[in-house]
């Protein structure tokens, strides 16, 4: 299994600091960390750090400017570590 958790949050976020998503080798997962693509994303990473067990921080945001043309409201950022658990 790999573990997915939100480290850093700054502007609009989802989901807070220390939320939580597990992911399994088939690709099956729990918990939520964004939505929409940036959980797609951390999802497909999370099959890279469970084939070569190394752990990666990974970055999502947008700008204040572009925002509002992907349906968000103002921009922002989310830092996100996944680990090989089990």
């Amino acid at each position: 299994m790999a573990l997915a958790t939100i480290v850093e949050t700054c502007g609009s976020a989802p989901r807070p600091v220390g939320s939580h998503l597990i992911i399994d080798s088939d690709g099956n997962f729990e918990g939520s960390v964004s939505g929409g693509c940036v959980e797609g994303a951390v999802v497909g990473e999370a099959q890279d750090v469970l084939e070569n067990g190394k752990p990666r921080m990974l970055e999502f945001g947008v700008a204040d400017e572009t925002a509002w043309h992907v349906g968000l409201s103002c921009g922002g950022r989310i830092r996100v570590y996944v680990e090989k658990v089990a």
